[in-house]
C-alpha cells in the first residue's frame, strides 16, 4: 500500500519522539554521544558478525531503517528493522528481498552502507552495490514489507551514494564519491543530476579532501537537510596514520539552488573515534555516520553512525549550534 504522503511529510518536518539525551553538563561538544551507546550491538540477530552504517527514518509514528549487517560468512548485505522510539531495534534476521523485473540486477555480490530518503511519495534506498564492482544501486520501498530495485545508478566504480529529499531546479540530485576496487587512495565528492533516478549525468565537482582528518579522502553521510543557511550535509573524513586509516566526521554548507557549490565547511572534526566502541572492532578507529534524524520545531537533530565496522551508535546535536560551527570553523 502506497505510503499517505500529507502524513509522512509532517512526520518529517516534527517528529516529537525524536531520540533525545541533553548534552552532558560538564560538556562543551557541539556533537554529544549517547550514554547508552552502542544501540545495536554487533549480534544482535543469529545471523550477524556486525551491525553498523545504517540508515533511519521516522516510519508511522516510530521508526524504521535499513541496515547493513555483515552475516558470519561475512557476506554484506542489508536487512530491514523497526523501533517504537529510535534507540531499541528489532532487525529481520534474513536480509531484504529485491523485486525487480530484471535478472541482471538479481545477480548478487554484495550490499552495504544504505541511506534511506523520503522522497515525494515513497521511501528511497541507496546503497553500495556489487556489479563487477562496487557502485550504487537504487530502489524504494512504501512499507518497508516490499523492496524494489530500479537500477544501478553509475558504471563501477562509486560509494556513497546519498539522494537529496527533493528535487532542485526541476532533477534529482545525489553525491557520490567515484572510486575504485579497493581502499580507494583518492576521494573526491562529486554531485549527479538525473530527469527519472535512473539516467545520471551533468556530474559536478563538490570538494576534495583537506588537511588534517579529511586530508586522504571524504564522503556524504546521512540525506541533506534544507535550511534557512543551505544545505547541511554531514560527511566524514578519512586520515592515514601510522597504523592505518580514521575515519571522522564533519559538516558542510551547501548552496540551497547549486547545491555543488560549498558555502562553509568544518576544518575540525565534529565526532572523531574515541571510545571503546569507535576505537576497538572489525575496523578500528571509525565513526561513520548514514542517518539524520531532525525535529524542525525544537531544532533537535540525532545522528545514527557506525563504530568501527561493528555496531551502531547514535549522538545528539541542535541544528542552530552545528550551522555556527560550521560558519565559524569554515576552512574551504
Amino acid at each position: 500500500m502506497q505510503a499517505d504522503n500529507s502524513t509522512t511529510i509532517r512526520e518529517f518536518s516534527s517528529i516529537p519522539n525524536i531520540p533525545w539525551e541533553e548534552r552532558p553538563a560538564d560538556s562543551s561538544e557541539v556533537v554529544w554521544r549517547y550514554s547508552a551507546n552502542p544501540i545495536i550491538p554487533r549480534n544482535l540477530i543469529p545471523s550477524s558478525n556486525s551491525i553498523f552504517n545504517s540508515a533511519v527514518v521516522p516510519y508511522n509514528g516510530a521508526f524504521a531503517g535499513v541496515f547493513r549487517c555483515d552475516n558470519r560468512k561475512r557476506e554484506m548485505n542489508i536487512h530491514r528493522g523497526f523501533s517504537p522510539d529510535g534507540i531499541h531495534w528489532k532487525l529481520e534476521d534474513q536480509p531484504i528481498e529485491w523485486h525487480t523485473g530484471d535478472p541482471e540486477l538479481a545477480k548478487f555480490e554484495h550490499r552495504y552502507d544504505p541511506r534511506v530518503t523520503w522522497l515525494e511519495d515513497r521511501y528511497y534506498i541507496t546503497w553500495c552495490n556489487g556489479y563487477h564492482g562496487p557502485t550504487i544501486g537504487i530502489g524504494y520501498t512504501f512499507d518497508f514489507e516490499h523492496f524494489y530495485f530500479i537500477e544501478n545508478a553509475y558504471l563501477p566504480y562509486n560509494r556513497n551514494g546519498v539522494l537529496f529529499p527533493r528535487k532542485v531546479n526541476g532533477k534529482y540530485l545525489m553525491l557520490s564519491r567515484p572510486s575504485d576496487r579497493g581502499h580507494t587512495p583518492f576521494g573526491d565528492m562529486f554531485m549527479s543530476h538525473s530527469p527519472d533516478l535512473i539516467y545520471w549525468g551533468e556530474h559536478r565537482f563538490v570538494m576534495q579532501p583537506n588537511s588534517g582528518w579529511q586530508s586522504t579522502k571524504i564522503g556524504a553521510g546521512p540525506t541533506p537537510i534544507e535550511t534557512s543557511e543551505g544545505w547541511l550535509l554531514f560527511y566524514h573524513g578519512v586520515l592515514t596514520s601510522c597504523n592505518g586509516f580514521v575515519y571522522s566526521f564533519g559538516a558542510t554548507l551547501l548552496d540551497l539552488d547549486q547545491p555543488w557549490k560549498v558555502i562553509y565547511r568544518t576544518a575540525p572534526y565534529l565526532l572523531s573515534p574515541q571510545t571503546i566502541y569507535e576505537c576497538v572492532g572489525d575496523v578500528p578507529n571509525v565513526a561513520f555516520p548514514c542517518a539524520a534524524l531532525y525535529d524542525q520545531p525544537s531544532g533537535r537533530l540525532a545522528i545514527y553512525y557506525g563504530g568501527a565496522d561493528t555496531v551502531t551508535a547514535l549522538a545528539f546535536c541542535r541544528i542552530d549550534e552545528v550551522v555556527d560551527f560550521i560558519r565559524k570553523n569554515s576552512e574551504l
